[in-house]
């Protein structure tokens, strides 16, 4: 949250090239691997400069109770889309999606469209994947900010917190007064953003995507609390 009420989410790709301190240069979800959040948080703060106050985990599981524990959570779809491994199936329009099924949209790699009557690729790979899994978060506070919704903050938290692990420093009257700010804002009040990249080959022979000329111009701009640059 920053200030003058907005929220800003903005996404690093998981395999960014990354010098993880004591374990030279790996993707930057392989410090989870090596060391934990510990030293993810340590390699995240040093890659781009932005300070970390704290730290939530939430595996796929965990999210898709949360979206049960709200009903569901509501997406528009231009196309029919499938993910034949990931499971996912959708007909054109507004859907409600239930937990399972908004899971297997945020984890889908394979994602198609039926477009004049033909199975089209429509964003494949985890930069595009990481664009799904931020719709499912926007309509995750969508739902939860909605003057409809039966949503109930003190009743939600504990739950919330069942699904999630945090720093010590987070405690449950911290989620309250963080979740109480967010309620406060709805989702045109949201943000998100994924860090622009290229892919490259290391020397290593694997696959990195590495900063690009614009990547700096977000990572400013979520520093200073402002609109993240257009395009």
């Amino acid at each position: 949250i920053v200030p003058g009420g907005s929220i800003q989410m903005l996404s690093i790709p998981r395999d960014w090239r990354s010098n993880i301190p004591g374990h030279g240069t790996n993707r930057i979800n392989a410090s989870y691997v090596i060391g934990g959040p510990d030293l993810l948080v340590q390699t995240v703060q040093a890659e781009t400069g932005i300070p970390i106050n704290h730290y939530v985990e939430i595996d796929f599981g965990g999210v898709g109770a949360i979206v049960d524990s709200l009903g569901g959570v509501t997406l528009d779809f231009t196309y029919p889309g499938r993910d034949l491994t990931s499971g996912f199936e959708i007909d054109a329009g507004r859907h409600t999606l239930d937990g399972e099924q908004a899971v297997a949209y945020a984890r889908s790699r394979k994602y198609q469209e039926l477009r004049n009557g033909q199975w089209q690729s429509a964003g494949g790979g985890d930069i595009a994947r990481t664009g799904r899994q931020q719709q499912v978060l926007l309509a995750l506070f969508d739902q939860v900010t909605s003057p409809s919704s039966a949503f109930n903050l003190p009743s939600f938290l504990p739950t919330f917190a069942d699904q999630i692990r945090a720093d010590e420093g987070l405690t449950l009257g911290r989620m309250t007064d963080l979740g109480r700010d967010a309620l406060s804002l709805d989702s045109r009040s949201v943000e998100a953003a994924t860090l622009p990249v290229d892919l490259v080959r290391g020397n290593d022979g694997r696959s990195y995507v590495v900063p690009v000329a614009e990547t700096q111009s977000y990572i400013d701009a979520f520093l200073a609390g402002e609109p993240f640059p257009e395009g």
